[in-house]
């Protein structure tokens, strides 16, 4: 589990103990409540699970940063190429990194909370905006906030060495994440695939 979600769900189950006490001990029908609120603090703990992967090796290789479907892959301008995948609540939401690198830079920009699938939530809502670096490509990823999603978390900092597929930051509760990539990578996956991060392989990079 990442350690983010820990004491949100700390909070909840508090709750749901004072709420089942309340029923017991004044009136019965709170403990309803309090079995609802023990529901949501499992599916928190179900949200922020952190499962273990082994990317495949290759330094020719673009992984996925995050889990989910994939809604556009499109021209963004003449050099390069857009890929977006949105992140439903029920998506692994830990985000890693598309290639194995240094991080060039971090930048956060503030902006709405648009529903993440819509297209213009890469323009406008709030996200921050990784760029990678390596002998062979830059890359840059972005994490979107969507409806849900207010809290976004990135443990890297520019400078740092990643590698491919390694965990680097989190969007909490529905969210949307665009890889930018060079026009010369081969896109591996086409509009409404299922990709999982640090495991699918999005681009292969042209030599």
């Amino acid at each position: 589990m990442v350690r983010d979600g820990i004491p949100i769900i700390i909070w909840l189950l508090v709750i749901a103990a004072a709420l089942f006490l309340a029923g017991v001990l004044f009136y019965q029908p709170i403990i309803i409540l309090g079995c609802i609120v023990a529901a949501l603090g499992a599916f928190v703990a179900y949200f922020f699970r952190d499962p273990e992967r082994t990317p495949p090796a290759g330094d020719d290789l673009i992984l996925s940063p995050a889990d989910g479907r994939v809604v556009v892959i499109e021209p963004l301008n003449e050099s390069e190429t857009l890929l977006s995948i949105f992140l439903s609540v029920f998506d692994v939401h830990v985000n890693r990194a598309p290639i194995a690198g240094k991080v060039i830079d971090v930048e956060y920009r503030e902006g709405r909370f648009m529903v993440a699938n819509d297209k213009r939530a890469s323009v406008e809502n709030e996200q921050n905006v990784v760029t990678i670096e390596n002998p062979h490509v830059r890359v840059v990823f972005k994490q979107i906030a969507g409806l849900i999603a207010r809290r976004i978390v990135f443990w890297k900092q520019p400078g740092s060495s990643v590698t491919g597929g390694e965990k680097v930051g989190l969007i909490k509760f529905g969210s949307r994440v665009d890889v930018i990539m060079p026009r010369g990578v081969t896109v591996s996956v086409k509009v409404g695939d299922h990709v999982v991060g640090g495991l699918t392989i999005i681009g292969r990079i042209s030599r």
